[in-house]
C-alpha cells in the first residue's frame, strides 16, 4: 500500500531536514550562499517574520519544503523549494508550491514572487505551468539567480 503523501506546517523538531533538503539540491547545482545559511540556520526567523514552511511527509520521513518569506507590505518570495531525489517525481514540488500560493493569498499578498535559475528547467516548467510569469530580475540576494517570476494575484 502507497504512503499518504502530507503537506504539514513547519515544527522546530524539523530543522535539520529543512536545512539537509535545501543544501542538499543547492549543492547539486550551485553553491550554498551566505544569504541560504541565514535562512537555513534560522527557519524560526521566517516564521516569526510572518511567513510559513511547508514540509512534505512521506509516512514518517519529511521529503520536501518550501517557504513563504514575508518581505514586508503585503509581499512574499516562494523560497527554498525543494525535494528530496527519492521523492521526485511524485508531483510533491507542484504540491508544496499550490500550498505555498494558497498561504500567500489567506495572508492577502499582493505579491508573491519567486528567484530561480534557468538552468533548473523542470522548476520553471512547473512554476509556469502554475502561472508564474517572468519578470524583471531586477538586484538580488544571491549569484546564482538569473530569473524572476511573479504569481499574478488579484
Amino acid at each position: 500500500m502507497e504512503q499518504p503523501i502530507q503537506i504539514i506546517e513547519y515544527q522546530s523538531i524539523y530543522k535539520e531536514d529543512f536545512k539537509k533538503i535545501n543544501v542538499e539540491w543547492i549543492e547539486k547545482f550551485f553553491k550554498v550562499e551566505p544569504h541560504d545559511l541565514e535562512q537555513l540556520d534560522d527557519p524560526e526567523a521566517i516564521i516569526n517574520n510572518g511567513g510559513q514552511i511547508f514540509l512534505a511527509k512521506l509516512g514518517d520521513e519529511i521529503v520536501g519544503t518550501s517557504a513563504l518569506i514575508h518581505d514586508g507590505n503585503h509581499v512574499y518570495e516562494l523560497a527554498k523549494m525543494g525535494v528530496t531525489p527519492k521523492a521526485q517525481g511524485l508531483g510533491l514540488g507542484k504540491k508544496l508550491c499550490f500550498y505555498t500560493i494558497q498561504e500567500a493569498q489567506k495572508r492577502n499578498a499582493q505579491c508573491l514572487y519567486l528567484l530561480s535559475n534557468r538552468k533548473l528547467t523542470p522548476a520553471i516548467s512547473m512554476y509556469k505551468s502554475l502561472g508564474f510569469v517572468e519578470v524583471s530580475l531586477g538586484p538580488t540576494l544571491y549569484e546564482r539567480t538569473d530569473i524572476k517570476m511573479e504569481f499574478p494575484l488579484s
